[in-house]
């Protein structure tokens, strides 16, 4: 018979084994990538996000500038690129998403469901700060951008905006310019800039309390819908349509980025705010939180644990190189923090010129850099509204590349969990269902108390839970499956074993690294603040549920595994739910080669299982070409 790939079978080939036409179509309804490039674009886009923009360059210069280099390429040489391979070859050899692959091992499949949590938690939140860019995108249609000034009705007496300190002439804030040495000196102690005032009073109208929610904030739900209806227009067709998108959402950052970059080098101070960011403070080297920052912020920003790697490569044809697509995202996306730190320090040297001060006072991280910070120097740039569209669109981008693998990775478990042909014809609505769950949980974060929340569930959601689950995996794929299987099987995939540097990262570096970071976050824990606010006990509570509640899946599926497994001891159920399950092994028959070689059996959708009545002779492929009468033979 004609394979589907238009090879002869030749005798002996797994080819010719009766089913694998419906396997193929199963293959192909469940969906491939278009091409290679689609894949790699769409890995780019989940691995570089809204922290290579706010979160590296902040830990650069807290770290001791260009000495963080150091240690920063030597966990992602040691740690970052080896789990990135693991994850992309794991879910390549299955073409399963992040349950379907713990086949492998089935008491372990919690960590799959511990990945579901953890992308449900971002998948919520990163949304959001999608919205409030969306806003600010929105709000920077106008010719004066309404954070440049202190005269608008949300403004305090304690606004003092660089361009109207350097308008003497400005008469819409006379108490501010006004009076003897010591009033203007107590009212510049405890200025507040336009922009953060904006960012405050007006955008988020932020509450006293996380507990006390007011209003929702119509604008920001407005937004908030504008976000998951574009991420649901380009998941409509699953990686057939969210492949597509990439070739945009994935290579125009990057436009934006030099852009800026050749407009920021140009300005006053550019050389200033770049010497800061790179000088190297060899000294900051010795300290084991310089290197816990480094591991922690590899490991978070390639997206390891998440369950999106494991997604995104489950589409991938079986003989894919994901050994080279693994180097190649890895050290673009750390590349790709390298490049914003010049692009965001050459702005905030040009601030810091402006206002004479060090330009440790005006860097700040997270939220408070990409709204605050940034628009901030925006407004002292001619043509501002013009910089702010990019500045924003930028992080639109940045943002829906990795919001389209969180809601992918939630699909695609639902669906190879039922597994069945009708949800995969409506793969659609599952989609559609996630995306309206996603809006509706985001809700509450639009509120006044909207941004505690989402700080919260960014501290804690996803930081430690991910070290223990992608800890677990490691273990559980080297040391329970065995490491020497698991090289047989990628060697089977790619053609050759993983290099001996990765045999030994993932047996030995790795999990011993990933160990240090859990050891550093847990020594390191503050509790979280936001700004001078402290939260209460109750919601670092709350936070720690929701860092437990990803964790726990874990043992709490063990034990459901092992109540169900067969055995007369505990040992034996304990090594029969370790064992990979009988369907383990790669999705088509024509790659199931070697150990994985299937044996006669009837198709699974027959139901029932046949004992052959010669099980020495079990394992002798037959030859034919009539495949459905060897299979009735067979079932005789």
């Amino acid at each position: 018979p004609l394979l589907a790939h238009g090879q002869r079978a030749q005798p002996g080939d797994n080819g010719a084994v009766p089913s694998e036409a419906t396997k193929r179509d199963q293959k192909l309804t469940r969906g491939n990538w278009g091409n290679q490039i689609e894949f790699v674009l769409t890995s780019v886009g989940y691995a570089v996000g809204l922290g290579n923009v706010w979160r590296f360059p902040y830990l650069c210069y807290r770290n001791g500038g260009g000495a963080f280099m150091f240690p920063y390429f030597i966990m992602l040489i040691f740690c970052g690129i080896p789990l990135f391979f693991m994850e992309l070859s794991f879910g390549q050899f299955a073409s399963q998403g992040c349950l379907g692959v713990w086949k492998i091992s089935p008491m372990f499949k919690g960590v799959g469901y511990g990945m579901m949590v953890v992308s449900t938690y971002i998948g919520i939140y990163y949304n959001v700060v999608i919205s409030i860019a969306f806003y600010y995108f929105f709000s920077s249609m106008t010719p004066v951008l309404p954070w440049a000034y202190c005269n608008n009705p949300w403004n305090t007496p304690d606004c003092a905006g660089v361009l109207d300190a350097s308008n003497l002439t400005n008469v819409s804030r006379p108490d501010a310019l006004s009076g003897n040495l010591s009033h203007l000196l107590n009212h510049t102690l405890k200025r507040t800039s336009p922009s953060e005032e904006y960012w405050r009073l007006y955008v988020l109208k932020l509450s006293d309390d996380i507990g006390n929610f007011g209003e929702v904030r119509l604008p920001l739900l407005g937004c908030l819908g504008v976000s998951w209806v574009v991420v649901f227009l380009c998941l409509i067709r699953g990686v057939k349509s969210s492949g597509k998108v990439v070739y945009f959402t994935a290579t125009f950052p990057y436009v934006v980025l030099t852009i800026l970059f050749v407009r920021g080098v140009t300005l006053e101070g550019a050389f200033t705010g770049i010497m800061y960011y790179l000088t190297p403070q060899w000294d900051k080297i010795l300290e084991a939180k310089v290197w816990g920052d480094a591991a922690s912020q590899i490991f978070y920003s390639l997206g390891c644990a998440w369950g999106g790697l494991i997604t995104m490569a489950s589409y991938n044809k079986f003989h894919n190189n994901c050994y080279r697509d693994s180097v190649i995202i890895s050290i673009t996306n750390c590349a790709t923090s390298v490049y914003a730190g010049f692009v965001i320090f050459s702005i905030l040297g040009f601030m810091a010129k402006h206002l004479g001060v060090d330009v440790s006072r005006v860097a700040d991280h997270g939220p408070g850099l990409a709204f605050v910070a940034y628009p901030e120097a925006l407004t002292l740039l001619p043509i501002s509204p013009l910089w702010s569209l990019l500045f924003f669109f930028m992080l639109i981008l940045l943002g829906l590349g990795t919001q389209f693998c969180l809601l992918e990775t939630l699909v695609t478990a639902i669906v190879d969990e039922v597994g069945n042909e009708w949800i995969l014809q409506k793969k659609t609505y599952v989609t559609l269902a996630v995306a309206v769950a996603g809006f509706l949980l985001g809700i509450p974060l639009t509120s006044q108390a909207g941004i505690y929340w989402l700080l919260l569930m960014d501290n804690y959601a996803a930081s430690f839970s991910l070290v223990v689950i992608s800890c677990i995996m490691c273990v559980s794929i080297m040391y329970i499956y065995g490491h020497r299987n698991y090289f047989q099987d990628i060697q089977m995939m790619l053609g050759f074993p993983p290099p001996l540097f990765f045999q030994i990262c993932w047996r030995f570096v790795s999990p011993a690294i990933i160990f240090f970071i859990l050891i550093f976050t847990v020594i390191q824990y503050r509790p979280i603040t936001y700004n001078h606010y402290q939260y209460p006990g109750w919601a670092v509570a709350v936070g720690f549920l929701m860092a437990l509640s990803s964790v726990i899946c874990i043992p709490l599926y063990a034990l459901f595994q092992l109540c169900r497994t067969d055995g007369d001891t505990l040992l034996q159920r304990l090594k029969n739910a370790t064992k990979p399950s009988r369907d383990w092994g790669p999705a088509l028959l024509e790659h199931q080669t070697g150990r994985y070689a299937p044996t006669i059996a009837p198709s699974p959708e027959d139901g029932f299982e046949v004992q052959p009545l010669h099980p020495d002779k079990a394992q002798i492929p037959m030859v034919g070409s009539n495949g459905s009468n060897r299979l009735q033979d067979s079932r005789i």
